[in-house]
């Protein structure tokens, strides 16, 4: 990712996000809603202008990250978000158009497996939508800033993916601290793991284990037990020193995994005790818990 100028990062930045139904766009823009963007979603293009000089016009009230979902729904009128981009730069916006693909294939598995009807449907076969659809945004593909194929990608590599490349543009490292169960196995990309599953496990209290670490009683109840305190603070002291070194060598992403048996209660705790910790030091701070869905 190309560095920003000081003068690009004063300007509002627009992402505009479109491409293929079932490529992903919700769990991005929920992604880009993470990372501190105000989002919309099936907006007209003919809007897009008004509705970034309503939402950066007042100083005291700008919003400088805007995400904006724009597709096939949007009324017939892709052909002019083209048109739509320029009046956004030309107002002194940073705009940016990001593109998802996937192939035909996973978009087929995709729509069986959700039961969703594709937007343009009708009398056609899903095939024959599919083929329509891509026939009618291909030229958004050809001028986009970035295409992203989430062929390949979870829902979770795809979060990660929106979080590498459009977390803040001032040199700060952005932290991802997820939870995760063992027994499952390792989130991919993690650059720390560590193990809780040394420490005592809400899970045989019957009272506690339908519950996660996010309810009070379970936070309560790890909160009372020393050895969580001590493994707590050792994460956090070995983070506090090693981190920064991280962010003096450009190292713009950097993700913590805190695993346990389950994935639903110490793990839980810990990320998001660790995530509460560095907001008071980090801009982008983000939580994921793989296992709560």
């Amino acid at each position: 990712m190309t560095p920003t100028s000081p003068e690009e990062n004063q300007k509002p930045r627009v992402i505009v996000l479109t491409g293929l139904s079932g490529a992903g766009k919700t769990v991005a823009l929920r992604a880009f809603e993470d990372l501190g963007f105000y989002c919309v979603d099936n907006l007209p293009t003919t809007l897009l202008p008004s509705l970034v000089a309503a939402l950066t016009g007042n100083d005291d009230l700008a919003t400088p990250r805007i995400a904006v979902g724009v597709d096939v729904r949007s009324r017939g009128d892709l052909e002019r978000l083209p048109e739509a981009l320029s009046a956004l730069s030309e107002a002194g916006a940073h705009a940016e158009l990001l593109f998802l693909d996937s192939n035909e294939e996973i978009l087929l598995k995709r729509f069986s497996e959700t039961r969703r009807r594709h937007p343009l449907s009708g009398q056609r076969s899903l095939p024959e939508a599919i083929a329509e659809e891509r026939r009618r945004v291909h030229p958004l593909a050809a001028i986009a800033d970035r295409v992203l194929d989430t062929s390949e990608m979870n829902v979770h590599q795809l979060r990660r993916a929106i979080a590498t490349g459009f977390s803040a543009t001032d040199g700060e490292t952005t932290l991802l601290f997820e939870s995760f169960a063992y027994r499952r196995g390792l989130p991919p990309d993690s650059d720390f793991v560590f193990d809780a599953r040394c420490l005592p496990n809400p899970n045989w209290d019957p009272r506690l284990r339908p519950l996660s670490g996010k309810d009070a009683a379970v936070r309560e109840f790890l909160a009372a037990q020393p050895h969580v305190g001590q493994f707590l603070r050792d994460i956090i002291g070995f983070l506090e020193e090693w981190v920064p070194r991280f962010e003096n060598e450009d190292k713009r992403y950097l993700t913590v995994a805190v695993g346990c048996t389950g994935g639903r209660h110490r793990s839980v705790y810990l990320a998001e005790r660790l995530s509460e910790h560095f907001r008071g030091q980090h801009e982008q701070v983000l939580t994921f818990h793989r296992e709560l869905g």
